[in-house]
């Protein structure tokens, strides 16, 4: 408390005794919680309490109050909160010294360094400004005196509470179009990796805004959980402030760490589970509050005119049947009146899947009439596995009906297992989702592909399950595997099918990464894939359930590049494992195009270029896709030429998906001509049209004659972009990948992608003196995986001893 004034025995209304009592309450050694906040409430309330009760006699002014509003309205201030301020009065005091009032309390908070929001208004004109801005409403209906004639602030809180609820058809549409808005613009904070706790959809804004709703008196929010949702988001803001020193609200990567020590949460990514788990509450009450107010407001509006047409009467709702004892009224799926809960284990299941098909919300109370079912038996009843499955199957309406079980742990009930990964976050800028939202998702995108597989069921249940090892030691889809068989078993698969959805939870990575890091024209590449699968029905859902979790974690992961390298590998493996020889794709470039091009650098004695352009097919979001294009260079044979022409192409802002580089003999005609070196390059332009063939050639030959410093332009580019603040990448890794190759030595290459990278690892194995016999780009968002396929200079695979030493100087050249 602030030190009382000798003559008035109020606290002492200098800023000195509140700062100090302030301090002092914000370092004690106390949780963040609601008895900080409101203790910190308290005391501002008390050192207000004096100023105004001073600075009201010094200028002679009756008939005015201090009011808080907002969030200190609720009695709740967290560290570096405004002070939201209104000095109400009742208009009979000279303007001046109602100016002078607000002079000598404005004055000291400012003084002080407090953020303050104030305004200074009689009644008549508090409420006008009300009616005319909703987010001045808002805060007035969390207005709570604390100083000066109660009378106008009991005047004011009861008609502004009179006036909203009165305009409630008017203002909350409103409302609701303001929320959606700020999702649109700040994101789902139940997603985001640096989420910011007040404006993000699930955050503290929405958590007010249902409190306005339930003010209104047309609609509630669902109780459940709320309270503790938005006390715990509080909570974090609260030490978020005290870490930071700052009126932030948006938890940055690189405070997390000190946000958790200061909760005792553990570590960031429980900090992040725990945020996570509030938002989904505040999101999944905004969801079903705003779609009741909705349905409020129409019945409001047809209601006058079905009472002219029906003399007054008021119709019975409509009942359509969905499924055994579920019904669609007012556009959600309830339960019929015949449904037996306590008698039906399957009732559960079939209402979410009737709810999914028809694309209908389900009622939050049915889900909670729902959660009072008995238990199903294990394994599960063939009818609950169809249910289940058509749930998974029916695409994007899943996703609401999955989240309503959820908020009453009907999931977890279904599959206890879920609860590891449930608002699991995922510390990688490529996935868009939690890791239990990514799996509902997958799911989602793998019931757009069931008419290319022959088990569907099969294909849904484990898109569902792929990611299920997460949060357990070790490789997340060895760790899955057993999860999954046991999933399967007691869902009531039986030990052929079960085994079927392990082995595609095992090796759900297998295809994309083997395309895009691995030599398919290597036959141990095809043979260890061929060898995995063991059979073209599992390579057919395999096929399927890569490309549903490419597109179900974010942009980066999936493109038209990466699908026809997934294409091009299931069609090898599938001719393997039907004994078949499998079909090349065509080239854009022929045999007899590459002999003329080998002809001419013979001939010229420099490099010679030709450029074929593929353009991938539009994105999704019609955003034009980046254009491929296969560049064939050909010259004469001589070291360096890895190096120079990836950094020319980093140079000319080319991102590299594939390169491929062998030792063409010239014709014979040409007698004892020194060999070709063919490099075929699969490329992408970043932004902006292809650069033309004669500036690549032009800038290949100042490469290789040393008149072009690329390692000196690749640094200047960089250095001219500001580093982004956050956390340091990892360093890189370089590894020997054993076994997979019987014609090479194969090194992959894990580190941040950059420009350049490949320049700077084909400098390295140069001064390495291997030969590079092809190389394979991977890049999910900042994350590159590149493998070389590297030999002696005469063609002959690498001692392991050499291997280690090569890949040693790639990674101590990448690390410098």
């Amino acid at each position: 408390m602030t030190t009382p004034d000798e003559t008035t025995g109020q606290p002492d209304p200098g800023p000195s005794g509140y700062a100090a009592a302030r301090l002092r309450l914000l370092h004690e050694k106390t949780p963040s919680g609601p008895q900080r906040r409101a203790a910190l409430a308290r005391l501002t309330d008390d050192w207000l309490h004096a100023l105004f009760t001073a600075a009201a006699r010094a200028v002679g002014v009756q008939g005015a109050s201090l009011v808080a509003v907002g969030g200190y309205g609720r009695g709740e201030l967290s560290p570096r909160s405004d002070l939201d301020l209104l000095l109400l009065h009742d208009g009979s005091s000279d303007a001046a010294a109602i100016a002078a009032l607000a002079d000598r309390v404005w004055y000291p908070v400012w003084d002080l360094g407090l953020a303050l929001d104030h305004s200074v208004r009689t009644t008549a004109e508090a409420r006008k400004t009300a009616g005319q801005d909703l987010k001045v409403q808002l805060g007035l209906l969390d207005a709570r005196h604390i100083v000066g004639d109660p009378a106008p602030t009991a005047a004011l809180r009861t008609a502004v509470l009179a006036d909203w609820r009165n305009q409630a058809p008017k203002r909350l549409p409103e409302l609701d179009e303001l929320c959606r808005e700020r999702a649109e613009r700040q994101g789902e904070l139940q997603f985001l990796l640096e989420p910011d706790i007040k404006e993000a959809r699930g955050g503290l804004r929405d958590a007010t805004a249902l409190r306005a709703v339930a003010a209104s008196w047309l609609a509630d929010a669902p109780r459940e959980g709320l309270a503790e949702a938005r006390r715990a988001l509080l909570d974090v803001r609260d030490a978020l402030h005290l870490t930071t020193g700052r009126a932030t609200d948006r938890l940055a990567l690189q405070e997390q760490d000190g946000v958790a020590a200061e909760l005792g949460t553990g570590d960031a990514d429980e900090l992040l589970r725990r945020v996570y788990e509030a938002a989904r509450t505040v999101s999944y009450a905004s969801d079903v509050t705003w779609r009741e107010v909705n349905r409020v407001l129409r019945s409001r509006a047809g209601r006058p005119r079905l009472r002219s047409l029906l003399g007054g009467s008021r119709p019975a709702p409509e009942r359509t049947p969905l499924a055994e004892g579920v019904v669609e009224q007012d556009g959600e799926a309830v339960l019929a009146r015949t449904a037996r809960v306590e008698h039906d284990a399957v009732l559960p299941l079939r209402a979410a899947a009737a709810a999914a098909q028809s694309g209908l919300p389900i009622s939050p109370y049915v889900v909670r009439r729902l959660a009072a079912a008995r238990p199903l038996p294990a394994p599960w009843p063939a009818a609950a596995r169809e249910e289940f499955v058509t749930l998974l199957g029916a695409g994007e309406p899943t996703v609401p009906v999955w989240e309503a079980f959820e908020a009453e742990g009907l999931i977890t009930r279904l599959i206890p297992e879920w609860e590891r990964v449930r608002c699991r976050p995922q510390r990688n800028a490529v996935h868009t989702w939690t890791v239990d939202r990514h799996l509902v998702e997958t799911a989602v995108e793998a019931s757009a592909l069931t008419r290319r597989v022959s088990r569907p069921d099969l294909l849904l249940v484990a898109a569902l399950l792929h990611d299920i090892g997460k949060g357990l030691p070790g490789d997340h889809s060895e760790a899955g595997e057993p999860l999954a068989r046991t999933v399967a078993l007691r869902i009531g698969f039986d030990r052929a099918d079960a085994d079927v959805v392990a082995t595609l939870v095992r090796h759900h990575l297998l295809l994309v990464e083997t395309a895009t890091r691995r030599d398919l024209d290597d036959p141990a590449t095809v043979s260890s894939v061929a060898e995995k699968v063991d059979s073209l029905s599992t390579l057919e859902l395999l096929h399927a359930l890569t490309e549903a979790d490419a597109l179900a974690t974010g942009p980066a992961a999936w493109s038209a590049w990466r699908g026809s390298l997934v294409t091009d590998l299931v069609g090898r493996v599938a001719a393997a494992l039907a004994g078949r020889a499998p079909v090349a794709p065509r080239p854009l470039v022929t045999s007899a195009e590459q002999e003329r091009l080998a002809v001419e650098a013979l001939r010229t004695g420099g490099p010679v270029l030709s450029l074929h352009a593929q353009p991938e097919p539009p994105q999704e979001d019609d955003e034009p896709a980046p254009v491929g294009v296969e560049l064939v260079i050909a010259l004469p044979d001589r070291p360096g030429v890895l190096p120079a022409a990836a950094g020319v192409l980093a140079l000319h802002r080319l991102t590299v998906r594939a390169a491929d580089l062998r030792i063409v003999e010239p014709p014979t005609a040409l007698g004892d001509a020194s060999d070709v070196l063919l490099l075929t390059w699969r490329v992408a332009a970043a932004y902006g049209s292809l650069p033309q063939a004669t500036r690549l050639r032009a800038d290949l030959v100042r490469a290789l004659d040393g008149s072009l410093d690329i390692r000196a332009r690749l640094a200047e580019r960089e250095s001219a972009y500001p580093r982004r603040r956050g956390s340091q990448a990892p360093p890189p890794r370089v590894t020997v990948v054993p076994d997979s190759s019987e014609l090479a030595t194969v090194i992959e290459v894990r580190a941040q992608d950059a420009p350049g990278l490949l320049h700077r690892i084909g400098r390295a194995l140069e001064e390495a003196a291997v030969r590079v016999r092809s190389a394979h780009v991977s890049t999910l968002g900042a994350n590159a995986v590149d493998t070389v396929y590297v030999t002696r200079a005469d063609g002959t695979v690498l001692t392991d001893g050499e291997a280690t030493t090569a890949a040693k100087m790639v990674e101590e050249a990448l690390r410098s």
